[in-house]
């Protein structure tokens, strides 16, 4: 078996490379105890070692739209750094090139770093010199949780959408389960990637503390919202409904939207305190909003709002926002500019309750289904607005309930996983055409498009990574 030293850039790290006492000793300068478990504490409320969220299914999703020929698309096809970007849109078959400065993918790189932190605290804690085995398996659980997490993001950024009947030959991505300096790269299936994720979840649920201080912080909440998110990917909805409602059980506060009359950092919440947010994961980009990268939301999203919802007026502005000196046409999302802080796209209340509306759905509760979307609806929608929607049957149900996933987690990754997973569905089969620079790209059902290139460069250095078609 094909053997490599460079186990994805994250190895780099001297957390992988060394035991406990001499990371102290290198990196705290004294001001940590070696072999105290202490250490494993400070790791993991180092907030940037864990949130890393992929940022390309946002751009190509289709909630953004970028006007050909607009300033904007001049801007990103004139600019090698925000190079990425360009591609992503077009949904080309090669988003890095090798023959760019700008050849790495930070999403691959930063996520599998999390994974190497997380092997780190698993690996290590149960030879810390102190703490009890509870507290020792307490911080197990969480790395366990962020692991989960990662891996959730790296299958449905690199792979194929989750099919029962595929799910075992279709190619994953590689699992690095151990602290290793060497191992084949050769990826995992899909349905092992999918397992691990819920044995890490499972495994993890009885150790984790109801309730911590940040939102950077995993909970019981947290693992059974990623559990939620996970089987609602796998189309186990009776399963998905179920962690949903578990993590419901111990945290449902939903933000009243409807009682903000202008967004901004004493009205709305940060990140980390956030009481909607059960786990909080940021895209690589960081903040969007500025031009060129800033998102346009697309006719087809744009359609799906009214002047009576505050995620509309709140969390979007017009394009004279964006840029003072170029034509921006349009409105553009804008919370993270306003924040000053990457948006969260980790699980939320309102993620739970709309899986739990799908799954209602999906078993022909309509009305069951709708009393969850209206539950979202009267925190987001003004009174003089319509609050309650209806829907005469289950399928109607469905297509209401998806409708209000995409106006919930705009520009939040989640709606590209959404066109994956629902790509071969009769309600919502689709043909996107976008253009840009004059030239049409097409995404259809079938595209291999749907799963993002592994870079050349990471092949390059592991032999062993087999690329995506």
């Amino acid at each position: 078996m094909k053997k490599t030293q460079h186990i994805i850039l994250a190895l780099v790290s001297i957390l992988a490379l060394v035991g406990c006492e001499k990371y102290v000793d290198i990196k705290t300068q004294g001001q940590l105890t070696p072999g105290s478990i202490e250490n494993f504490r400070y790791l993991l409320n180092s907030t940037t070692n864990w949130e890393a969220a992929p940022a390309l299914p946002d751009i190509a999703s289709d909630d953004l739209e970028i006007v050909d020929g607009s300033a904007q698309q001049q801007a990103l096809a004139s600019n090698d750094y925000q190079g990425y970007y360009a591609r992503a849109y077009q949904w080309s078959a090669v988003i890095y090139p090798m023959d760019n400065q700008y050849y790495k993918d930070d999403n691959w790189a930063r996520i599998y770093n999390t994974v190497v932190y997380a092997n780190t605290v698993i690996g290590e804690t149960p030879n810390a010199k102190d703490g009890t085995a509870a507290e020792k398996e307490a911080l197990i659980a969480e790395a366990k949780v962020h692991r989960a997490s990662a891996y959730l993001m790296l299958v449905n950024t690199y792979a194929k959408p989750y099919k029962a009947e595929t799910a075992s030959t279709d190619l994953g991505v590689p699992l690095v389960l151990q602290q290793t300096t060497e191992q084949s790269l050769a990826r995992a299936s899909v349905q092992q990637v999918y397992d691990a994720i819920i044995e890490d979840l499972l495994t993890a649920i009885p150790a984790l503390p109801t309730e911590q201080q940040f939102r950077t912080l995993p909970t019981k909440a947290s693992a059974y919202g990623i559990l939620a998110r996970t089987y609602l990917y796998m189309n186990r909805y009776a399963e998905a409904k179920e962690a949903a409602d578990q993590a419901l059980a111990t945290h449902n506060e939903l933000i009243d939207l409807t009682a903000i009359p202008e967004l901004n950092v004493d009205a709305y919440p940060r990140r980390f305190i956030n009481p909607e947010i059960l786990l909080t994961k940021v895209p690589v980009n960081g903040v969007t909003a500025y031009s060129p990268t800033a998102f346009r939301l697309s006719d087809d999203l744009l359609s799906l709002f009214d002047e009576h919802d505050q995620r509309y007026n709140l969390f979007t502005v017009p394009g004279s926002t964006i840029s003072s000196w170029e034509v921006y046409e349009g409105r553009y999302y804008y919370l993270d500019n306003v924040l000053n802080e990457g948006r969260n796209v980790g699980p939320t209340v309102p993620e739970m309750l709309l899986i739990k509306a799908e799954a209602e759905a999906r078993s022909n509760q309509a009305a069951a289904a709708m009393s969850l979307v209206n539950q979202l609806r009267a925190k987001r929608i003004l009174i003089d607005g319509q609050v309650e929607l209806q829907a005469a049957n289950a399928e109607e149900a469905l297509i209401q309930v998806i409708a209000e996933r995409r106006r919930e987690f705009m520009f939040r990754m989640l709606r590209w996983w959404d066109m994956r997973r629902l790509k071969d569905e009769a309600l919502f089969t689709k043909t996107y055409t976008r253009t840009f620079g004059g030239q049409s790209f097409t995404l259809s059902p079938s595209s291999n498009r749907y799963v993002f290139p592994i870079a050349e460069y990471e092949i390059d250095l592991s032999p062993g990574l087999q690329p995506n078609p």
